[in-house]
């Protein structure tokens, strides 16, 4: 009898969308005999995110997969599993949330999207990889950010006040592991606590990081998820 197919693993980035800060964490995820890919988020069009949904919607796989989103991508990643997709095994969100991370009132993503400037680079880098900033991991955010345009960034910013799928995460009928990073200075504790409180069936780990954990501790992150992935049901 052949052994079961273990599931796939499709990855959603962060805010800037791209897949070039996820290689360190895929190939951690692959040495533990896992498949493992990420997808681009697209840089045209509408940002927000049942519009992202219904782009990612064609791309899913078909074959038994795991949905692991990061951040930016959490609550494109509830909407996703809330629709039960055929294949789909299990749900990984990493340092992400539910509804608004950050304590700025919703009336504020008009201005954010129109003209909010982020900040300079070593003051993002202070705040998401914090102790765990390197030459290498800083050049790989600057690289990560100057390829998508500000007009983007600003409006998927913009989207994380917006959004709320807390009434979604009761439809999740796959098994959901939660990773937290200890030392996140971005998301908003109260945020944190609510996606963990409104998730009580899921597995919650906590690991010493920044908030861009996958990339700043992936070989410990990866460990985590593998193990978790490999558990699952068949």
């Amino acid at each position: 009898m052949n052994p079961p197919l273990r599931p796939r693993v499709l990855m959603l980035p962060g805010l800037d969308g791209g897949v070039g800060m996820s290689g360190a964490f895929l190939e951690a995820v692959r040495a533990h005999g896992l498949e493992a890919e990420a997808l681009s988020l697209p840089v045209h069009g509408a940002q927000d995110y049942p519009t992202l949904a219904a782009w990612l919607q064609p791309q899913l796989p078909r074959q038994p997969w795991v949905l692991l989103a990061e951040s930016f991508a959490g609550p494109l990643a509830v909407q996703i599993a809330a629709q039960a997709p055929a294949g789909l095994r299990g749900l990984v969100l990493s340092t992400t949330f539910a509804r608004r991370p950050v304590p700025v009132p919703a009336a504020s993503a008009v201005a954010l999207s129109a003209a909010w400037p982020f900040p300079p680079l070593p003051v993002m880098a202070r705040v998401l990889l914090g102790q765990w900033r390197t030459p290498q991991n800083v050049q790989a955010l600057r690289q990560a950010l100057a390829e998508v345009p500000s007009r983007v960034l600003r409006q998927r910013a913009a989207s994380t006040l917006r959004v709320d799928v807390r009434a979604l995460l009761p439809r999740i009928a796959v098994p959901t592991l939660y990773l937290q990073a200890r030392q996140d200075r971005l998301l908003w504790p109260p945020s944190v606590s609510e996606l963990q409180t409104l998730l009580p069936e899921a597995r919650h780990v906590a690991l010493q990081g920044p908030h861009l954990l996958l990339q700043a501790r992936p070989e410990q992150a990866a460990e985590v998820v593998a193990r978790w992935v490999n558990g699952l049901p068949g």
